[in-house]
């Protein structure tokens, strides 16, 4: 069995969707444990990702005011840190939290210094990235893209754009994607989740992203797994999250053991810690008991996680130090 203790690294996790029972108490005295259960936590089975986002609301309805920001960012961090989680990005969209008056700016800014503070309370190291919806207009995400721009340099550090692809074309989002590119912005983007491998190729080509958000149907095409492995690209794999919006039946169904073992540089992730009701020591046991992961599998992930995140060199080189102390 894998150890509890050992440290990991999360570079795909929602914010939004990621409230503990006890912050969401909090924030509505009225939810109650049943409440919270049926509406907070998505059943192991949803039709797709569109009944799975449903729940997705609730999280940031109760996100509209700095300090409801603060305490979300203050319980994700404990979830981590309870997790040994030693690095995280994680991510949101600005404008899902403007319905009591707050601006876009505002809410980065009030979160950022959530996390700054958070980060020192905690120890767990950390990074925002911002993300823009597929729903979204173009001046949307533009507007987001000029969010990361203008905190650059504080805990803020990439781009992301998430949301059903099936349903929405990227046609929004590709002038958005080319400022994020002309000013040296890290980039990720959701793809291979809601649709198949022609949605990673999509995104690929327009967004140039050097990480992929899910990317698990990647497997269907051979073509773009080469591509995936020669090109570096890393997914950001999400398993027990895919099973439950069924682009998967079971566990043993995903490809992430063929896909790690094909090259592609991958790392595990829980996406939505309460939608999904996981933690990344469950994951592990997941992957575990169904490939037969064995610790090397998970230190060799957890470096890759390192190489593709979004820090500055000297930080990576204290991750890769702390994961070798513990892995060997």
């Amino acid at each position: 069995m894998i150890p509890d203790s050992l440290p990991k690294i999360e570079l795909h996790l929602h914010l939004d969707c990621s409230l503990s029972y006890d912050v969401v108490k909090k924030l509505d005295p009225s939810v109650t444990q049943e409440r919270y259960n049926e509406e907070f936590i998505a059943p192991p089975k949803c039709n797709d990702l569109i009944d799975f986002l449903k729940r997705a609301v609730k999280g940031f309805q109760l996100m509209q005011t700095t300090e409801a920001l603060q305490l979300v960012v203050d319980d994700l961090f404990d979830q981590l840190q309870k997790d040994n989680a030693i690095y995280a990005e994680i991510r949101f969209a600005p404008f899902l939290h403007l319905e009591k008056g707050l601006t876009p700016y505002e809410v980065v800014e009030a979160t950022e210094a959530a996390t700054a503070a958070a980060i020192k309370r905690t120890g767990v190291e950390a990074r925002l990235i911002l993300c823009t919806l597929r729903h979204y207009t173009e001046e949307q995400s533009m507007a987001t893209v000029k969010l990361v721009e203008q905190f650059a340099g504080t805990y803020v550090a990439g781009f992301d754009i998430a949301g059903d692809e099936a349903g929405c074309p990227v046609t929004n989002h590709i002038a958005a994607f080319k400022y994020a590119q002309e000013k040296g912005l890290h980039i990720t983007a959701h793809g291979g989740e809601a649709a198949g491998p022609e949605s990673v190729w999509e995104v690929l080509e327009h967004f140039k992203p050097t990480r992929i958000g899910h990317g698990a149907r990647s497997a269907e095409d051979e073509t773009l797994v080469s591509h995936l492995r020669d090109k570096k690209i890393h997914l950001e794999i999400c398993p027990s999250c895919n099973v439950q919006t069924s682009m998967y039946e079971t566990f043993k169904d995903h490809p992430v053991d063929t896909l790690k073992k094909k090259g592609v540089l991958l790392n595990i992730n829980t996406d939505c810690r309460t939608i999904v009701n996981v933690n990344l020591q469950t994951e592990y046991k997941r992957l575990q008991e169904n490939f037969g992961w064995s610790k090397h599998d998970f230190y060799e992930c957890n470096v890759n996680a390192v190489m593709a995140a979004f820090i500055p060199a000297e930080v990576k080189e204290k991750l890769l130090a702390q994961l070798d102390a513990a892995y060997k």
